[in-house]
């Protein structure tokens, strides 16, 4: 079985979420970590497990920052991890894959669906082998408990309840 491990520095882990129902707050998780275990080649089998630090949160606003680590949000005091476990990858199409898992936020875990592409591999500098993915999908918040929001004077809702994901990761296989 080889043994991958995200390439932080080329890795991203970004979500988006409706404000007030016209605008999209992007958000994304500086800090997290995350490995692939797969015999097949094309990655049809691989297992995957990832985590990222809540505290890492970064919508490039501090005060917005603040409040989704509060318990109004993920509360990240007492559930500082997002952790991702795959139970399967289904092979679709050459290079797009349906990859399900359980997905715990702030104490729930819940089964989701999401969509992988496989852009392929190859050999990196040193002769590393490299293995590029993009990951989409969405999850209802109010499933994980992220209860709050608030309703303006004139009625509209400040945030959305579906978050889309979109994730890039870059894989370095380990000797």
């Amino acid at each position: 079985m080889a043994l991958w491990k995200i390439d932080k520095d080329h890795s991203e882990i970004k979500f988006k979420v409706k404000h007030l129902l016209v605008s999209t707050v992007t958000g994304q998780f500086n800090n997290f970590n995350g490995t692939v275990e797969a015999n097949a080649a094309d990655f049809s089998d691989a297992k995957i497990s990832f985590e990222a630090d809540i505290n890492s949160i970064n919508t490039k606003n501090e005060q917005r920052d603040a409040h989704l680590k509060s318990a109004d949000f993920f509360d990240a005091a007492k559930h500082p991890k997002l952790i991702f476990k795959s139970k399967s990858m289904t092979k679709k199409s050459d290079s797009d894959y349906e990859m399900t898992g359980d997905l715990t936020i702030r104490g729930t875990t819940k089964g989701i669906t999401l969509h992988v592409t496989y852009n392929g591999s190859s050999k990196g500098f040193g002769g590393v082998d490299v293995a590029g993915f993009e990951i989409t999908g969405k999850v209802n918040r109010f499933d994980y408990g992220l209860q709050w929001n608030a309703v303006t004077e004139a009625g509209a809702i400040v945030v959305g309840e579906d978050v889309k994901l979109e994730i890039g990761i870059e894989l370095n296989k380990q000797n």
